[in-house]
């Protein structure tokens, strides 16, 4: 039989156990950086642990709509709620419902709570309006009746930085400060008036799709005010103040009042620009999704995705089809949540197909944002801020010591028993919990960072319980290598020998745990949810530190005198674990005497 050539390594074993110890030590050197580096070097703490604001939203029916309120819609608002604060980013929330018309929210401290409380604490009724002018967001010292179309193509450049996004790959168009007189933007523009997008098919001209809505059926219904209204409108406009978040509440507060089919005065979210909006052209139903992308390849940067449903779809390609043939700002529609404008993009041409995107001068948080209320706009209640109140910590802060009081008993009662039966093998197993428990801590401080991870209690007994996972797979390994050292094997082949065995069983173990804690994660809520997380994330790591730092350091530990010779306080002495000593001589069988026989 050939001869194994010289440097391989034994089967299961670890050809250069150096190299994989100096791995695993710059990946904890490079996680602790990461960590001093984002300068929160603490966990984030959920609302049980640190506290944090709670408020209490009241729902209410709607007009002409008096038993909205039913378990159903209650439960889909739970669920649009708990989205809006998970697309904030705000981890370990809490989004429940109380009785038959309460919903409560537990926001925990250091997260925005504020725009987490406006985001859920909103009524989201989404829309899509046309826009019939627009002025800037500061009140007006005289309303003007009209402006000339010379006078808005002469400000149009003026006011583009108004308007930074438009579901097109061109740049958008602006705001212009008045545009046409609103009696004429009303009549004209297709996206309001039905008549008027009719009579534009036969007409070259806008003053024919004027004169057609003239003489349209008296006793049609039609969307477009009478000329008190727009009077109204236009006076409204001018004394409108949109630069101060009071004078924007309380005009978000009258323009979420009316109908969809009424045209209404409203402020954009930054109080840049106020604007004559149309009536609802779009649902805010009609939006299927949104997310928001970076887009690298026409150089956009930030945009916003949407996709439309079905019904959506038709209506959002009619009404842009119509503002396409616009002048400026009648070609752009509005996205009003709640009474307020969140984004006026322009439309150069029809957007059909059901899907659209929004783009121009976009962060990642306000693209974020946008997609969020896109997405999770429309909820199918009204709900009223009735309380808001701030958690105290000091509860979960005597129950966090009181945890880690047992947990640390139970630590000290582990080292007792893994020194007292495992003497110098103990070392192993508590630089092993040391480098584990580096890990476990630098993950949840970074993924407290990145993803808003919050640490609560039953994520606490969960790291609690992941000791004695791991200690487990420790024990496992020792006990294989000291079985082959009772077979007469001397430690370094035992050490080799016995990682295969100890490695199945350890794969197995930590499959059962992690899969326990996947089920958990995924079939409860809440808090529970953390227990599971946390479980699952130190199983993880269990298998990391047993495969990349005990079983090379064993290897290394092995070539040393101290363990190799059996020292009695080694853990590893044959007279301890039952060897008898190995005859020198005698011990070799002897070759058979028939070669027969053999």
């Amino acid at each position: 039989m050939a001869a194994p050539k010289k440097g391989r390594r034994s089967p299961g074993g670890q050809g250069r156990p150096g190299r994989v110890l100096a791995l695993i030590l710059i990946a904890m050197v490079a996680l602790i950086g990461g960590m001093f580096a984002s300068g929160d070097t603490t966990p984030r703490l959920g609302i049980d642990l640190a506290g944090g604001t709670s408020f209490t939203l009241e729902a209410k029916n709607e007009p002409g709509k008096p038993n909205a309120i039913n378990k159903t819609n209650m439960d889909t608002a739970v669920g649009i709620m708990d989205r809006r604060v998970n697309g904030l980013g705000v981890s370990e929330s809490e989004v429940q419902t109380q009785g038959a018309k309460h919903i409560i929210v537990n926001i925990p401290k250091g997260t925005n709570a504020k725009q987490a409380r406006q985001q859920v604490g909103t009524t989201a009724k989404l829309g899509f309006r046309p826009v019939l002018t627009s002025a800037p967001g500061v009140k007006s010292p005289e309303p003007k009746p009209s402006a000339s179309v010379g006078d808005k193509d002469k400000d149009k450049g003026d006011k583009s930085k108004d308007d930074k996004t438009k579901p097109s790959a061109t740049p958008s168009a602006s705001a212009s400060p008045q545009g046409r007189a609103v009696t004429d933007a009303l009549k004209a523009n297709p996206a309001v008036d039905p008549s008027a997008s009719a009579s534009a098919k036969d007409d070259k001209s806008k003053g024919d799709k004027a004169g057609s809505d003239q003489k349209k059926d008296p006793k049609a219904p039609t969307p477009t005010p009478a000329p008190g209204d727009v009077a109204a409108l236009q006076k409204q406009l001018a004394a409108l103040d949109c630069s101060t978040p009071a004078s924007r509440a309380k005009a978000s507060e009258a323009a979420a009042a009316a109908k969809a089919s009424d045209p209404i005065v409203a402020c954009k979210t930054d109080g840049s620009a106020k604007e004559i909006l149309g009536p609802v052209a779009v649902e805010g139903t009609g939006v299927d999704k949104a997310s928001a992308v970076i887009d690298t390849q026409q150089g956009k940067g930030w945009i916003v995705q949407l996709k439309f449903t079905k019904d959506g779809a038709k209506k959002f390609a009619d009404v842009t089809g119509k503002l396409a043939t616009q002048q400026p700002p009648q070609n752009q529609f509005a996205i009003v949540l709640d009474g307020e404008v969140v984004s006026d993009p322009s439309v150069t041409s029809s957007i059909a197909g059901g899907q659209a995107e929004i783009s121009g001068g976009f962060t990642q948080e306000s693209s974020r944002d946008l997609a969020n209320v896109l997405s999770y706009g429309a909820l199918p209640l009204s709900f009223d801020v009735v309380t808001e109140t701030t958690v105290s910590p000091a509860l979960g802060g005597e129950q966090l010591r009181a945890g880690l009081i047992a947990g640390a008993i139970g630590l000290i009662l582990v080292i007792i028993y893994l020194v007292a039966y495992y003497r110098g093998l103990a070392l192993v197993a508590l630089a092993s919990l040391l480098v584990s428990a580096i890990l476990t801590y630098t993950i949840m401080v970074l993924l407290g960072i990145a993803l808003g991870f919050a640490l609560n209690l039953p994520a606490v007994c969960g790291a609690i319980v992941a000791i004695g996972i791991t200690a487990d797979s420790f024990i496992v390994y020792f006990e294989r290598i000291r079985d082959e050292i009772r077979e007469g094997r001397s430690l370094r082949p035992a050490v080799e020998r016995g990682w295969p065995r100890a490695r199945r069983t350890i794969l197995v173990s930590d499959f059962v745990s992690f899969l326990a804690a996947a089920v958990l994660f995924i079939v409860t809520v809440g808090k529970v949810q953390g227990f599971a997380f946390t479980l699952g994330l130190t199983t993880l790591l269990d298998v990391v530190v047993v495969f990349f730092f005990t079983k090379p350091l064993m290897t290394l530990l092995a070539r040393r005198k101290f363990f190799a010779s059996g020292h009695p306080w080694s853990g590893l002495d044959p007279k301890r674990l039952g060897v008898k000593p190995p005859l020198r001589a005698s011990r070799r069988p002897a070759a058979p005497v028939d070669p027969k026989e053999a």
